[in-house]
C-alpha cells in the first residue's frame, strides 16, 4: 500500500474511532505510532530504535516547552476562581439594577456577564452550565419567553472562544505559528460586532414585543445609591481586571503568559476581597485547571504527532493537491474549508479542530493568498455556530442538562436559531470587509517585529519528520 493511501486510511480510521468514542487525544497518539512504526520499519533493526519513538519523545518535549502554551494554564486557573468565589451572582445581580430600564435588561445582563465570564475562562461548557444554573431561572420566574432566555446564555456562553482573552485563539496561534498578540487584535472588531449584533437584537425584539420579557416587579425598589454601590463592587472589579489583562498585552506592555500570570493573581485577589477565597475552592481550582491542561497538552502531543507522519505517508500533499485540483479561487477556498470546519464542529469539541484538522488547510493558505490571521478569526466565528446549530448544538445540550424539565431541547434550539443567524452575518460582513479583521492588528503592529510569534514550522507540523529517513 503506498504512502499517500496509508495516509488516507489512517484519517479515515481516526474519524471511524472518533464516532465509536475511544479517547481522541491518546487514539491520536496510538494511531501516530502504529502507523509511524510501519513508516520507519526497517527489518534488521531493533523494535525500539525505531525512529517513530525518537519523533513522539520529541514532538512532546517540544510542545512542553513551548512559551506560548505557558499561558493557557493560567488563564484557566483565573477563570476557574472567578468561578469557584461565586463572583458572577453578585455580577449578574448588579447589571440587572443597572441596566433596569433598557428592555429586556435581564437577558442583556446575562449576555454581559456571559461575555466576562466567557473572556475570563474560555470554557463554552463552564460558562453555559453556570449561567443556566444562575441566569436561566430569574428570567423564567419573571416571565421570560423560553425561546429568547435560553438562546442568550446558549449563544453569549460562545462568545468566549472569539472574544480574548481566548484560549482558542492561543491554540490557533500555537498551531499555525502566528502572533497571539496580533490574532487578540485582530479578534477585538469581530468579536464586539458579534455581541453588539446580540445586544441589539434583545433589544429590538423587547421593544416589538415587551411581553417576551416583562420587567421584574422588585426591580425597581432599589434606589440609586444602593444599585451604583453594587454596580462599583460587583461589575467594575472584574471588568477591570480583564481590562487590564487584555490590555497589557494588546500595548504590549507583557507577554500573553506574563498577562495571564497576572489576572490569575488578581481573580485570587478578587475572591480574597469578596471573601470568598477559602482552601477548598483553590483546591477545586488548581485540580480543574490541572485536568483541563493535561487535556490540551495531550491534544497537541498526539495530534502533532498524527499529523507529522500523516504529512511524512504524504497525505498533506494528497489533500492539497486535490483541493488546486478544483480550481478553486481564494473566496472559494475560504468558503469551503469553514464549511469543513462548521461540520467538524458538531462532533468534535473545538480544541480537536484546531490541533487536528487546521493544520491540513495552512499549507494551503500561501498559494490562496488567505492571511493566517484571517484564517483564524473566520474559524473563531465559524465554531460559534456549530455550537448553536442542531442536531449538535452542544450548548443546547449543556443548557438542556441543568434547565428546568418544562424547558425542551426543541425551545432552545428554537431560541439560538436567530443568534446563529447573527453569527453568519458576521461571517459574510467579514468576507466583503477583512478589514474588520486587519484593521486593528495593521494599525497597532505594522511595524512591529517584537510581538510574541509562535515558534512552529510552515508545515504546521512540530518538526519535519523526513530528516528521520
Amino acid at each position: 500500500m503506498s504512502g499517500p493511501v496509508l495516509a488516507l486510511v489512517m484519517l479515515g480510521l481516526f474519524i471511524v474511532f472518533i464516532f465509536l468514542g475511544f479517547p481522541i487525544a491518546f487514539t491520536l497518539m496510538g494511531m501516530g505510532l502504529m502507523f509511524g512504526f510501519y513508516a520507519y520499519y526497517q527489518p534488521a533493526q531493533p523494535f525500539f530504535e525505531n525512529n517513530i519513538f525518537y519523533l513522539f519523545t520529541q514532538n512532546t518535549f517540544s510542545i512542553m516547552n513551548n512559551d506560548v502554551l505557558i499561558s493557557i494554564p493560567l488563564f484557566l486557573f483565573m477563570g476557574y476562581i472567578i468561578e469557584r468565589a461565586n463572583i458572577l451572582d453578585n455580577l449578574f445581580l448588579s447589571l440587572q439594577v443597572a441596566l433596569r430600564h433598557i428592555p429586556g435588561s435581564m437577558a442583556v445582563a446575562a449576555l454581559i456577564t456571559c461575555a466576562l465570564f466567557a473572556t475570563a475562562t474560555g470554557i463554552v461548557g463552564a460558562v453555559v452550565t453556570l449561567m443556566g444554573l444562575l441566569a436561566l431561572p430569574p428570567m423564567l420566574k419573571a416571565g421570560y419567553d423560553e425561546k429568547l432566555a435560553t438562546g442568550v446564555i446558549a449563544a453569549g456562553g460562545t462568545l468566549g472562544i472569539l472574544i480574548p482573552p481566548s484560549i482558542m485563539l492561543i491554540v490557533y496561534a500555537a498551531t499555525a505559528g502566528v502572533s497571539v498578540v496580533k490574532l487578540y487584535a485582530a479578534a477585538m472588531i469581530p468579536g464586539m460586532l458579534l455581541a453588539g449584533l446580540y445586544l441589539v437584537y434583545i433589544i429590538v425584539r423587547v421593544v416589538i414585543n415587551p411581553k417576551l420579557a416583562p420587567k421584574p416587579k422588585d426591580i425597581d425598589q432599589i434606589g440609586f445609591v444602593k444599585a451604583t454601590y453594587m454596580v462599583v463592587t460587583a461589575f467594575l472589579p472584574l471588568a477591570a481586571l480583564i481590562l487590564t489583562v487584555l490590555g497589557s498585552i494588546l500595548f504590549g506592555l507583557a507577554t500573553p503568559s506574563e498577562a495571564a500570570a497576572m489576572g490569575s493573581l488578581g481573580g485570587i485577589l478578587l475572591a480574597v476581597v469578596y471573601r470568598a477565597f477559602t482552601w477548598e475552592r483553590l483546591r477545586e481550582a488548581v485540580f480543574l485547571t490541572a485536568k483541563t491542561s493535561a487535556m490540551v497538552c495531550y491534544l497537541f502531543v498526539g495530534s502533532w504527532t498524527f499529523s507529522s507522519i500523516f504529512s511524512y505517508l504524504g497525505g498533506e500533499s494528497v489533500v492539497k493537491d486535490f483541493m488546486l485540483s478544483m480550481d478553486f479561487n481564494t473566496l472559494q477556498f475560504l468558503i469551503v474549508a469553514q464549511l469543513i470546519i462548521f461540520i467538524l464542529g458538531w462532533p468534535l469539541e473545538w480544541s480537536e479542530i484546531i490541533i487536528i484538522f487546521v493544520p491540513i488547510f495552512l499549507p494551503l493558505l500561501e498559494h490562496f493568498q488567505v492571511d493566517p490571521i484571517l484564517f483564524g478569526i473566520l474559524i473563531a466565528v465559524n465554531l460559534q455556530t456549530s455550537f448553536l446549530t442542531p442536531p449538535m448544538a452542544m450548548s443546547a445540550y449543556y443548557l438542556k442538562g441543568i434547565a428546568p424539565p418544562h424547558v425542551q431541547l426543541w425551545t432552545i434550539f428554537k431560541g439560538c436559531f436567530p443568534f446563529l443567524g447573527m453569527v453568519l452575518l458576521t461571517i459574510v460582513l467579514i468576507y466583503v470587509q477583512p478589514t474588520l479583521v486587519s484593521w486593528l492588528p495593521d494599525k497597532m503592529y505594522n511595524n512591529d517585529t517584537s510581538v510574541q510569534q509562535a515558534p512552529v514550522p510552515s508545515d504546521g507540523s512540530v518538526m519535519d519528520p523526513s530528516f528521520l529517513k
